[in-house]
This record gives structure tokens, C-alpha cells and sequence, in this order.
């Protein structure tokens, strides 16, 4: 087979698949999925405009379980960015796995179900920090201020829309 037909091959598999089943980028230290969303674990951290302490800090993050999407990896660096697009490079230590959201919208309704009738657990303002707990197609349950309940995936930052966790 000439090399001409491999492409082909290849071509016509891959417009086969559905959206997004191509292969995902990786990042080259980790081999973990890029982007992909983490949390500060520091109280603090630097964000640097290259990928070391020689770096310029052109932004400081000032709180614990923020979520930040990871870009881009170097050494032991992680280019991040939060939900404005703030960021730049950060050591690795100061990121956690531990996976949080921002609340896009205000007075959002926590419910104790997936379902928008379900009964209202909660409402939280614009801008609040919760912890996931698990994520369906098209709601996530999270942990907030000692509530625990679903929302719309669509009203949270730090969740990708076809993401499933359990």
C-alpha cells in the first residue's frame, strides 16, 4: 500500500469519529490530558511569565482551592490561567488535583437533585468557590459552606462540558 492510501485510511477514520474523539493533546511531562482544570493548594501563588523563578511575577493568585485551567507544562512548571484569563506559569507544588468550580451565575440554585424541579438545597452568589463532588453530561454536584447539591454544569468554571466525574 502506497503511502498515499495510509492517508487516506487515516483521513477517512478519523472524519468517522465523532467530535472531540481524535486524539486529545497530552501534555509532554505528565501525559496528562492539555487543558485540562486543577485547584490552588498554596494560599498564594505566583504566576510568572516563564516557566521559572527567574520569571517576572506578572500576577499573584491570593486564594486556596481557586480552579485554574493548565494550558501548557514545562519541567516543573504549569502555564494556568483562571476564569478572567489571568495567569502565567506556576510551580507545580502550588496546584492541587483536588478539582473545584467558580459559580458564573448568581443566586444559582443548588438542588438535591439533578433535576430542575427538584427541591432548593441552597442559593449561591456569582463568584463562589465549591468543591466537586461528581459531574453527569448536564449537572455537577458540588460541596459548598456545609450544602451539598446539584447545578447546572453550564453555571460553573472549571468543569469542560463534556465532562463525566464520579
Amino acid at each position: 500500500m502506497g503511502t498515499k492510501t495510509y492517508a487516506a485510511i487515516a483521513l477517512a477514520f478519523c472524519a468517522a469519529l465523532p467530535l472531540g474523539a481524535a486524539a486529545q493533546e497530552r501534555g509532554p511531562v505528565t501525559n496528562l490530558p492539555l487543558p485540562r482544570y486543577v485547584s490552588m493548594k498554596a494560599a498564594e501563588g505566583n504566576a510568572r511569565r516563564g516557566p521559572s523563578r527567574t520569571h517576572r511575577i506578572d500576577w499573584i493568585f491570593k486564594r486556596r482551592d481557586t480552579p485554574l485551567e493548565i494550558t501548557a507544562e514545562h519541567g516543573h512548571w504549569r502555564r494556568v490561567q483562571d476564569r478572567d484569563g489571568a495567569g502565567g506559569w506556576m510551580h507545580y507544588s502550588l496546584l492541587s488535583g483536588v478539582r473545584t468550580v467558580t459559580v458564573e451565575r448568581d443566586m444559582l440554585q443548588m438542588r438535591a437533585l439533578p433535576d430542575p424541579e427538584a427541591l432548593v438545597v441552597a442559593q449561591l452568589e456569582l463568584g463562589v468557590i465549591a468543591r466537586i463532588e461528581a459531574c453527569a453530561p448536564d449537572w455537577c454536584e458540588i460541596e459548598v459552606g456545609g450544602y451539598d447539591g446539584w447545578v447546572p454544569k453550564t453555571a460553573l468554571w472549571g468543569v469542560a462540558a463534556g465532562e463525566i466525574l464520579d
